[in-house]
């Protein structure tokens, strides 16, 4: 039993490693030096893929880094948006959120749960990009596609709400 424990610790340590590794060379990648706390948010936010508000990733990370700040957390993002490494969504009138996937797709919000869900879209993308070519002097650098509507999970819980009554 205590070797199990043993491993187990072992590559939860690992495994910790090796997403800090991945945190730090994705942060090389664009040419930004990997801070403690540049680590600690680009690593929260290539393993929680829920496009967190800047609140969200305050009280996750908080607890581990005491001396983390929101501002310090503002400033990182500020920093990863003008790199090109994070992207805003701003679906959520109240708080911009951030997502790690910088490739063209569209975001869902749930209007019962609230969740957020990356939705590809590459031919409704590519239609978008290829309106700078009917307008020359226009250069689109960011295109945002918002849908709304219920959720999978809420619609089969709807579902099984109205079974039941």
């Amino acid at each position: 039993m205590y070797f199990c424990n043993d491993f187990k610790f072992e590559m939860i340590t690992i495994l910790k490693t090796l997403q800090m590794n991945a945190s730090k060379q994705y942060l090389l990648n664009f040419g930004i030096k990997p801070s403690l706390q540049r680590l600690a948010v680009m690593k929260y936010l290539m393993q929680y893929h829920t496009h967190p508000t800047v609140d969200e990733i305050y009280a996750a990370l908080h607890s581990s880094i005491p001396t983390l700040s929101k501002t310090t957390i503002y400033n990182t993002l500020s920093l990863f948006l003008e790199e090109g490494v994070i992207q805003a969504v701003s679906i959520d009138t109240k708080n911009i959120r951030y997502d790690i996937d910088i490739q063209p797709h569209a975001h869902f919000k749930c209007k019962k749960c609230h969740s957020i869900i990356d939705v590809p879209v590459p031919k409704l993308c590519d239609e978008i990009f290829s309106i700078s070519e009917e307008f020359k002097d226009l250069e689109i650098q960011d295109v945002e596609v918002a849908l709304k509507g219920i959720c999978k999970k809420c619609k089969e819980a709807e579902e099984e709400n109205r079974f039941n009554q």
